[in-house]
């Protein structure tokens, strides 16, 4: 994998690069469709590619190694195969999803031992073996298996945690780099900075990782419970460090006013499940702001769902005929309301690198973030 920086905004730190892997190339900033289970909910991949522009997405390994397991997918060839996508993606170690089976699941210095949430059969996944997985998944990229510590820590077991993460990250670095990729492309790993809200504790993390040399880096631990204006501050620390010629992954972030600030920060990559899951809930984030669905105000409104939106159903579907999906419980309502969210999303982040590329970023972001968020 390999990263070029091809502008950067004069008056911030944000940044539009590419990244090119073996199965494309990926413009940033960019945003991931979560795919948590080899299928982003209620959209097709011909959506994905043709109307959401999407351009890599993420897969979860905690999931996908419970269901359909790494037997089935190693006959498949890996996910690419199993589910179609030929583009980039990239999967989440696992490391999160433990973390919040807080009552099934109990941490060790070998790994993290816990219980499915869906038949209750007890497993370990430790540094080592999350390469494994993550090797058979066949992801381009993999993450680096963590403890993410809750928002609310203190300061004594956030850097406990972060410790313990900074091991197992050297198990993972010496299982990858012992290993070889199984399917005949290359992969990457990236590391992830931990250590809460604590300026302190987040220099010496970044410190650590950015030490190991790697095509990318991740900062993980935030959106978690702390408050918003902490998480942007911890970006700061975290950016002020981290290699600028590497990409930089805020993992699952957020709200599309968290994505601008972050990308002023200096971020390239996001992923979260926010568009899809509020969407399926009848929330929709749009150019001027966010519409729950389920509104009555919106009963005989027949004016498009966006009209400044990129996806085909802003135009072809009007707010009255979503209201009315919305209340007849629909399955309808959404795959239209999570196209309409990814799209909104992808547009988003290309109109940040394209304001990067005029050099006018700053002054375009004060704007978008007053608008996003008003409430319709």
């Amino acid at each position: 994998m390999t990263f070029e920086i091809q502008h950067t905004d004069p008056n911030s730190n944000a940044r539009a690069g590419k990244i090119t892997t073996d199965h494309g190339v990926i413009e940033t900033p960019i945003f991931m469709p979560v795919g948590t289970v080899a299928s982003v909910k209620a959209v097709h991949f011909h959506e994905l590619k043709e109307d959401i522009k999407a351009q890599i997405i993420l897969g979860n390994t905690y999931h996908l190694y419970l269901r359909p397991g790494i037997d089935t997918l190693e006959r498949a060839g890996g996910l690419h195969k199993f589910n179609g996508w030929d583009k980039p993606i990239l999967t989440d170690s696992g490391g999160y999803q433990v973390f919040s089976l807080s009552g099934n699941r109990k941490l060790k210095e070998e790994g993290a031992t816990f219980r499915s949430h869906i038949d209750g059969s007890k497993h370990l996944f430790t540094p080592e073996n999350v390469v494994d997985i993550q090797r058979i998944i066949g992801a381009d990229i993999i993450m680096a298996f963590d403890e993410c510590t809750p928002g609310t820590a203190d300061f004594a077991y956030a850097k406990k945690s972060m410790e313990l993460t900074h091991r197992w990250l050297e198990r993972g670095l010496n299982r990858f780099d012992q290993t070889e990729p199984k399917y005949g492309y290359s992969q990457t790993y990236f590391p992830i900075v931990q250590g809460c809200v604590y300026p302190e504790l987040r220099r010496q993390s970044a410190e650590f990782i950015a030490s190991q040399h790697r095509e990318g880096y991740a900062i993980g631990g935030l959106a978690v419970g702390e408050p918003t204006e902490i998480m942007y501050e911890m970006i700061e620390v975290v950016n002020e460090i981290l290699p600028k010629d590497k990409p930089r992954y805020l993992m699952g972030v957020g709200t599309p006013q968290n994505i601008l600030e972050a990308i002023e920060r200096g971020v390239d990559m996001f992923d979260c499940v926010m568009p899809t899951r509020n969407g399926r809930n009848g929330m929709l984030f749009t150019s001027q702001g966010i519409m729950n669905m389920k509104n009555e105000k919106w009963k005989n409104d027949f004016s498009p769902l966006d009209e400044f939106g990129t996806s085909y159903v802003d135009k072809a579907y009007s707010k009255a005929y979503l209201r009315h999906l919305f209340i007849s419980k629909e399955y309808l309502a959404l795959q239209i309301a999570s196209i309409h969210n990814l799209a909104f999303y992808l547009w988003l982040v290309g109109e940040a690198r394209s304001h990067i590329q005029a050099g006018d970023f700053s002054s375009w972001k004060r704007g978008m973030v007053e608008q996003l968020g008003r409430r319709l």
